[in-house]
């Protein structure tokens, strides 16, 4: 009986061992296939988004608790060729808006803005109509994350 319980307990310390292992080669797999591919995932929580005509005014923390600003062109947004992003609304209970930013290849491939659907929601501004921002829409073609 005991020599039963000694194996049994021999060959459990033995599988999860050698699962272990084989979760870890699993592991290096995906980042090497993720690498081989050329994809890199940035996911930011946001502070706030503001609206404009021209786009989307992204703020985020950066280091030092220090705000940083994007400019996401409405262009982005639009279906056809130019189509970068997309805004996805958040379920009533989430609590904070992100922004989810593809690279492939170093070059930015694609931008999801995850937003309270409530636009009274205190994450949402709309920029002064008075506020001539317009100019930092132009010739935007990749988001610059400051970290």
């Amino acid at each position: 009986m005991k020599k039963l319980i000694v194996v049994s307990a021999i060959v459990l310390i033995l599988l999860a061992g050698g699962s272990l292992v084989f979760a870890q080669e699993q592991e290096g797999a995906t980042e090497s296939e993720a690498e081989a591919s050329g994809l890199r995932l940035f996911t930011v929580p946001l502070e706030r988004v503001w609206a404009h005509s021209r786009g989307y005014v992204v703020e985020y923390r950066r280091s030092g608790n220090r705000i940083a600003r994007a400019y996401l062109p409405i262009e982005w947004f639009a279906w056809g060729e130019a189509n970068r992003g997309e805004v996805i609304s958040l379920p009533f209970a989430s609590s904070m808006p992100s922004m989810s930013v593809f690279f492939r290849d170093g070059e930015l491939s694609f931008v999801r803005l995850y937003v309270h659907r409530s636009p009274s929601h205190p994450s949402w501004g709309s920029v002064p109509q008075h506020l001539n921002i317009d100019r930092n829409f132009e010739n935007v073609e990749t988001i610059e994350l400051e970290f």
